[in-house]
């Protein structure tokens, strides 16, 4: 595997919960915030974007009679509760970082844009985007993809609580085999739901790769990056 300067990290919102069911796990965001301190150490340049299940879902808003636009709202400010949530957590561990916000909200973060995103990623800290795409009808994977081009990311990597991707979710299905690589063509194929298509089609046009794997176990972060089998590659070949 090449060398990576730059990433575009994916968090899942719902793996900040732990084992709580609701809310944000200590534990486990602190266990972000090593695994992210490592590699930053080793110079690599850091951009995340979190997910804000674990607070609210605009889908799940919809469903008991919430206006969509309100509800994918509320699901851009829960990401940013977790995106101040990891940035306390990275600074306690000795870890400099930034939150840009996708919609104006100072002093709480500064207004995102590439140019400062790539400011502060040059000047050594890591930066994390919240608030989604600031438009409703969009995921946090299609705004991590977004974001992931803009700031020229090398790599965008998919942190999760499954170990890649399967031929089936591992979780319902024992008989699941998992891949080691597949391109976005075969995941289109196979009907495989990893992210939005939305987010798979930026991917594919931008030539954006990802690597889907388990950030939940400890370490793991650091070992895709140098190069382990871990997890699941995805590219255009």
């Amino acid at each position: 595997m090449k060398k990576f300067n730059r990433i575009l990290l994916k968090l899942s919102g719902e793996s900040l919960m732990g084992d709580s069911g609701y809310g944000i796990s200590t534990e486990r965001l602190e266990s972000y915030a090593r695994q992210i301190k490592v590699i930053a150490d080793k110079k690599i340049q850091v951009g995340i974007v979190i997910g804000g299940g674990n607070i609210f879902r605009g889908l799940s808003g919809v469903a008991k009679g919430f206006d969509r636009v309100k509800g994918d709202q509320m699901g851009m400010l829960a990401t940013v509760i977790n995106s101040l949530a990891l940035q306390s957590a990275l600074t306690s561990a000795g870890c400099r970082a930034k939150v840009l916000t996708s919609i104006r909200m100072e002093p709480v973060g500064e207004l995102y844009s590439k140019d400062k995103a790539v400011e502060y990623l040059d000047a050594g800290n890591v930066v994390i985007i919240a608030g989604g795409t600031g438009n409703p009808f969009f995921t946090t994977d299609t705004a991590s993809v977004l974001r992931g081009v803009e700031i020229e990311a090398d790599v965008m990597l998919k942190g999760t609580r499954v170990d890649g991707i399967y031929t089936a979710d591992p979780e319902k299905d024992p008989s699941a085999t998992k891949f080691d690589k597949i391109t976005f063509d075969e995941i289109y194929e196979r009907r495989l739901k990893i992210m939005d298509l939305t987010a798979f089609t930026m991917c594919k046009e931008n030539d954006l790769a990802l690597i889907v794997f388990d950030m939940d176990t400890e370490g793991n972060l650091e070992k895709v990056l140098d190069g382990q089998e871990i997890g699941t590659i995805v590219s255009n070949n």
